[in-house]
């Protein structure tokens, strides 16, 4: 039997679940993706957490204890995902180890309410840094601008950060440039840079909706013609400008004194339209040193019927570039996308962390779960 996530791990992929919950870590699910499907990275949202919290009852006993000490909701919310991401971290050692501290990582995401304050996201990042207390641990920082400069400043207290919610090339390179900064302070800082790590998710899936949306609205045949095409386009363009940057001396000084790059990771990988194929967001997006991380049903679909493609992006940058150019012509102003899709992203993580917090409290109040 073709093991078809192996050869994308061979092609320089990273498989990384998009998906955690503590029914996942007692029931061995976890450890078993790692151990039979080359899962080598977990990734977390309030999303994901709002989600795992409100479907189980394996929190119940963690519940009756916060209940019992009185701590507040954010308390309680921050200890509970901690120990869920912690527990992760310990099952995904094994693959840390293996790759020398660049895959077996966990991200857990600060208070998506703070996205638009620097200091509030740092001082939330060294917290649980400390709380989690694990060096596979990831900090999950949003690509705001205020977040900008929390992820140099992160990283220069030798903090590991994830950086999510990326759509433009814009303001990836800007990503890239925070990432490169904060390594060089890290460095004066004295910190050992080979033990620091980071990925750049950039959203891939959410493009397409909105584009696509926006293609239907003009409705002519040369629109139409273009759905389903920008979010691939955009990934190319940003691996483009990751090789760039991961060019050139300024990184060269970096690697030398032991970093690890900031590997480009594809986020929103499911997709959205029915129409198109369940691994397109894989299949199209395969070069080396990149990470896809991917909900549980995408994992077993490319298990199942994935192609793996030898580099499917380096070889396509002309037709990305021709695919904007494209869309401009069609009256797509791209600009305002990215926008869009940035405020919705934060949007969403606030309302599902509203969502989680007030769950909590209810089960505070209660003393079990609800």
């Amino acid at each position: 039997m073709t093991d078809r996530l192996a050869e994308l791990s061979a092609q320089g992929v990273a498989v990384w679940l998009d998906d955690l919950s503590r029914v996942r870590l007692t029931s061995g699910s976890l450890d078993k993706m790692r151990r039979e499907q080359h899962m080598v990275g977990v990734t977390t949202n309030p999303s994901i957490f709002q989600k795992a919290l409100s479907d189980a009852d394996a929190y119940d006993e963690q519940v009756r204890d916060l209940s019992e000490q009185r701590v507040t909701v954010e308390e309680a919310v921050r200890l509970m995902t901690a120990a869920d991401v912690r527990a992760a971290a310990d099952v995904l050692r094994p693959a840390y180890d293996a790759s020398n501290g660049v895959d077996g990582r966990v991200s857990i995401e600060v208070d998506p309410r703070k996205a638009h304050e620097t200091e509030s996201t740092v001082a939330e990042a060294k917290t649980l840094w400390w709380l989690v207390d694990r060096p596979n641990l990831f900090i999950k920082i949003p690509a705001t601008l205020a977040g900008l400069p929390a992820i140099t400043r992160t990283l220069a207290a030798g903090i590991s950060v994830n950086v999510t919610l990326i759509f433009s090339l814009e303001r990836y390179r800007a990503v890239m440039d925070a990432f490169l900064t904060g390594l060089e302070q890290a460095k004066a800082n004295g910190h050992d840079l080979s033990k620091i790590g980071s990925v750049a998710s950039f959203f891939v899936s959410r493009v397409d909706t909105e584009v696509d949306k926006r293609l239907d609205k003009i409705g002519s045949d040369e629109a139409k013609a273009l759905k389903g095409k920008a979010a691939i386009a955009n990934a190319r363009l940003a691996y483009e400008a990751y090789e760039a940057v991961f060019g050139t001396d300024r990184w060269k000084s970096l690697a030398a004194a032991g970093a690890h790059p900031q590997r480009p990771l594809w986020a929103s990988t499911s997709t959205k339209n029915p129409d198109f194929p369940d691994t397109i967001y894989v299949e199209e997006l395969i070069a080396p040193g990149t990470v896809n991380t991917m909900p549980e049903s995408v994992i077993v679909a490319f298990a199942d019927h994935g192609t793996t493609k030898p580099n499917s992006i380096t070889d396509n940058y002309a037709d990305a570039k021709k695919v904007f150019a494209d869309l401009a012509a069609a009256g797509i102003d791209f600009d305002d996308v990215v926008k869009v899709l940035e405020d919705e992203g934060v949007e969403k993580f606030e309302s599902s962390w509203k969502e989680l917090l007030e769950h909590v409290e209810k089960s505070l109040k209660a003393g079990t779960s609800v």
